[in-house]
């Protein structure tokens, strides 16, 4: 089995329906019946319909130990299907909705970690993410929580959300605030936002990677730079394919972006909204684009160069590819 590692998944956004309803049940909490199809599986229209849902599903995690169980059952999965590191997004602002403080939040995906390290061997690290359309001043704060209370499995900050909501400028002192600590960044850009939402991005934010990016496609001029740059790009072929950017994965600039000199890595995004897996989307691209074992193998180290982790744990995952 090859191995893989995964740099772009929201926590919250990992937890099945059958999870999500498990842990609603455990905590007494009424879940919103629009959040799931006939079928078990969620429902969502659209990318902003996603978004409403993501929230409503997020809601039902309640606690510390629930960031625990979530962050294990995903490691869990991911394990089995040959995954050696994830990076998983965190956010403080979901975890406030329920009364969850930053300190709990953090303990109980840490927990998970150290969990599924010691049964299956996978290593995982946090990156602390604001959310774009809940404004720049929560975006300060959040960033602040992440300097208040430093953790050794937090590697990074970012943002996610609407990318139609504000501009990346307005939201360069929090990224600088955490930059200027030490800490790597990387934000959303250019997935439901066009090329130009990467080069604002670029411009006005320290980001090391870009989460998303298919749109730089569009721009060659923008693709160049960030080939010549080697900026990392967190490509999530299933997830832009259920939200309607492409039709299918040999529509998706994947090829295209890693022909043009990209370095292109393989995530999930929020695999259960999406019906797919890390193991699924290595397997997906590889014969969309008839990638072989070593071709396949090779994202992986390059995954794991792109990583926010430290060096010493870098060199000791890639001898196990």
């Amino acid at each position: 089995m090859i191995k893989k590692a995964e740099l772009h998944v929201h926590l919250e956004g990992t937890a099945t329906p059958a999870l999500v309803r498990q842990l609603a049940a455990n905590n007494g909490a009424e879940l919103d019946p629009s959040t799931f199809a006939s079928d078990g599986e969620f429902r969502w229209n659209d990318f902003w319909d996603f978004l409403k849902c993501y929230d409503k599903a997020a809601a039902a995690i309640r606690s510390k130990d629930d960031y625990r169980l979530v962050t294990y059952d995903y490691l869990k999965r991911c394990a089995a299907e040959g995954v050696i590191y994830v990076e998983t997004f965190s956010s403080p602002d979901h975890a406030a909705e329920v009364g969850i403080s930053y300190q709990d939040h953090l303990d109980g995906i840490a927990a998970g970690i150290d969990d599924a390290r010691r049964d299956f061997g996978i290593e995982g690290r946090i990156i602390v993410t604001c959310v774009r359309h809940l404004g720049p001043e929560k975006a300060i704060a959040v960033a602040q929580s992440v300097l208040d209370a430093p953790h050794p499995y937090v590697v990074g900050f970012g943002m996610g959300g609407d990318e139609a909501q504000f501009h990346p400028k307005d939201f360069a002192p929090a990224f600088n605030l955490v930059h200027n600590a030490g800490l790597a960044t990387t934000n959303h850009a250019g997935e439901f936002g066009g090329p130009e939402s990467i080069r604002a991005t670029l411009e006005h934010l320290p980001v090391s990677r870009i989460g998303h990016g298919v749109r730089s496609i569009e721009d060659l001029d923008l693709l160049a730079e960030l080939a010549a740059k080697r900026i990392p790009l967190e490509l999530c072929p299933g997830s832009n394919i259920s939200t309607g950017l492409y039709s299918d994965y040999e529509s998706h600039p994947f090829h295209r972006l890693k022909e043009a000199g990209c370095l292109v890595t393989i995530s999930s995004d929020d695999p259960p909204f999406f019906a797919t897996s890390v193991g699924k989307e290595y397997a997906n691209v590889a014969n969309a684009f008839g990638y072989d074992d070593a071709t396949m193998s090779q994202i992986t180290r390059d995954t794991i160069d792109a990583a926010f982790c430290d060096d010493e744990l870098k060199e000791r995952l890639k001898s196990e590819i």
